[in-house]
């Protein structure tokens, strides 16, 4: 059942990719591969984490981001390729999902996706797995980064402004100093986690989308707390409340049990620092 909902999936993305330009919704897309729209709409949502609304909106406006960078059309006929009939409108959700409007966006000249193409590779056997898994989880080492990038841009969302240059160098020395846990499944990154053992910060902590119901955050969660950070105060970054980005980030963290703290503003852009709890903390300290 699992490879019949990725086989159908691919085929939506493929039809979306091959159609970004035009008008494409829930009804066009279902027709365009012979399926059921309410199947594909439950089963793009399952699989995925989005809907196909959010899914093509979000290519949409990557694209035309990367207009803004790498061409010099004007943005009106930037925002009428994405789809939208005027550039106010265009404005208005460019500047919601990027945090800026999208002649600042040009005037930076630092193109990065919003959401990049949804590859399927290999044959993600723990998937079929229903049983309480022993996640295997381990340190990076540099023959890991490609994978590891891999499922970086499949949570490309959930990392505002990355510049891959400037990531790959900060991941090789997190990797010399052991600052960097994978899980993966056979040769796929299913999950992944950048940390400080000196400020007890969670810098990045991704789970493939396909994997995001089978508790690996908290997997990743319970090994630095039971074994490389024990007792010292955790906290991660993610989005403000009511960010129209979030696809699901910050539910996630505090479903993890991390509480609200200070508002930031990190590149440019609105975050929130969230600690988990002195309690918690408590909780792995004295467990034996």
């Amino acid at each position: 059942m699992i490879n019949n909902s990725i086989k159908n999936v691919a085929l939506a993305i493929d039809y979306i990719e091959a159609h970004l330009t035009e008008k494409i919704d829930l009804d066009i897309i279902a027709n365009a591969i012979h399926y059921s729209k309410y199947h594909l709409h439950r089963m793009f949502t399952n699989t995925i984490g989005l809907t196909i609304h959010e899914y093509v909106q979000r290519r949409k406006l990557t694209e035309a981001a990367k207009l803004l960078v790498f061409s010099n059309k004007p943005i009106l006929d930037i925002a009428l390729i994405a789809g939208y009939e005027s550039q106010q409108a265009f404005t208005n959700i460019f500047t919601a999902m990027y945090k800026q409007p999208p002649s600042k966006y040009r005037d930076n000249e630092k193109f990065y996706p919003l959401q990049a193409k949804f590859e399927f590779e290999g044959g993600y056997d723990m998937l079929d797995n229903e049983e309480n898994i022993q996640w295997d989880i381990d340190y990076a080492s540099e023959e890991d980064i490609s994978c590891w990038m891999v499922l970086v841009r499949l949570v490309i969302d959930g990392f505002p402004h990355l510049h891959e240059d400037e990531y790959i160098q900060v991941l090789k020395q997190r990797i010399k100093t052991k600052q960097a846990l994978i899980l993966k499944d056979n040769e796929i990154a299913i999950g992944a986690m950048l940390f400080s053992y000196k400020t007890g910060s969670i810098d990045f902590l991704g789970t493939h989308p396909l994997y995001r119901k089978k508790g690996i955050p908290q997997a990743f969660l319970d090994k630095v707390m039971r074994e490389l950070l024990k007792g010292m105060k955790i906290s991660i970054t993610t989005y403000r409340e009511g960010d129209k980005a979030d696809t699901g980030h910050r539910k996630a963290i505090m479903d993890l049990g991390f509480a609200e703290a200070e508002l930031l503003v990190e590149f440019d852009y609105p975050t929130q620092r969230f600690v988990l709890p002195k309690e918690k903390v408590n909780e792995y300290t004295t467990e034996t």
